[in-house]
């Protein structure tokens, strides 16, 4: 393929994905008001798991559809991309749509998070990532079976947690696009807004969703070759800016609508599911060697987690200045993957 019909799929996989954030977010809330479930649930877990998808399926692929040591490295270069692209580019896109948004006048400047679920989805992450690629170093490969075990059973924990912990009802919902299509079913009314519906929608929005992924990085392999880019800069700074595009669609589509606690918490629930599941497969299949640029990207994650979990201790509240940073890391960062390189 040439590299313009590369960037046609590209642009035409953007717009897939586009249109199937949009439509689960609208489902999962549905569902979630249909189930009873908190803002946290919705958000930090039904929203987080559903959307983390694409970049999970991308490392399992390379690990066991194709092996070999090059395989294993773009696998664990993906692994550790996501939550990478969470904490920098995610949050400097939240930050970034709270501002501009209140300067066209559409929001309020600050973010308004549930401070209690921000604050416990930030913890779980920090220690449980910091365990991931702190205690590996120490330890070697001994570790790495234990480590993922505990790492599962600590992402159970947080789920129990965030379902128990007390967090605010959904707000106000405006209407399952669904039943709002040119083409109607007579069984359906707009005033039923039927559960059933809603998850058909949802595991639409999935399937294009991951299709979309797939297209996008399959393409973006052939425009990254074409520009000299190499497999390890593929692996931690590119193949996770497409696979990390639903987290980023739907924080973006709720924040612009308001719903600032679903935003954040689809984007640091995420954050926690990636720091565990997709982590462990790596322990468990992989020689897991995280040293070098790969190490940075973690440490830096880890950073930008920090400084915004410290600042909502501090001031009670998050503040779009806070996010913003994580764009920065991410800058530095890519400018340092591209002169090492």
């Amino acid at each position: 393929m040439t590299v313009i019909g590369a960037a046609f799929f590209l642009l035409l996989s953007l717009a897939m994905i586009l249109l199937a954030a949009e439509g689960f977010t609208n489902g999962i809330e549905l569902v979630g008001r249909r189930l009873s479930f908190s803002q946290a649930v919705v958000g930090s877990i039904l929203a987080a798991i559903g959307t983390a998808l694409p970049e999970t399926i991308l490392p399992m692929v390379a690990i066991f559809a194709r092996g070999g040591s090059a395989s294993h490295e773009i696998g664990v270069g993906a692994i550790l991309g996501a939550p990478f692209m969470l904490a920098t580019v995610g949050f400097f896109l939240i930050g970034t749509t709270a501002v501009l948004g209140a300067r066209a006048g559409r929001r309020g400047h600050e973010v308004k998070a549930e401070c209690p679920t921000l604050k416990r989805d930030l913890s779980f992450f920090l220690v449980m990532y910091a365990a991931a690629i702190i205690l590996p170093v120490i330890f070697g490969h001994a570790v790495t079976v234990p480590l993922a075990v505990l790492l599962l059973a600590g992402y159970g924990y947080y789920v129990f947690q965030t379902v128990s912990a007390d967090s605010a009802g959904l707000e106000h919902f405006e209407g399952l696009h669904i039943v709002k299509l040119p083409v109607r079913f007579g069984w359906i009314e707009d005033r039923e807004q039927p559960i059933a519906w809603a998850i058909f929608q949802v595991g639409a929005a999935l399937v294009l969703m991951v299709w979309g992924a797939a297209i996008f990085v399959a393409n973006l392999q052939v425009v990254s070759a074409a520009c000299g880019l190499s497999p390890l800069l593929f692996a931690l700074l590119v193949a996770p800016v497409a696979t990390e595009l639903p987290e980023k669609f739907n924080s973006v589509t709720w924040m612009l609508k308001g719903k600032d606690p679903l935003a954040v918490g689809n984007m640091t629930g995420a954050m926690v599911f990636q720091a565990t599941f997709p982590v462990s497969i790596g322990l468990l299949f992989t020689p897991w060697k995280v040293e070098g640029l790969a190490l940075a990207s973690a440490l830096l994650a880890l950073l930008s987690a920090a400084i915004v979990l410290g600042a909502v201790h501090v001031r009670g509240r998050l503040s779009p200045a806070v996010l913003l940073w994580g764009g920065g890391f991410y800058a530095a960062y890519a400018l340092a993957v591209v002169f090492i390189r």
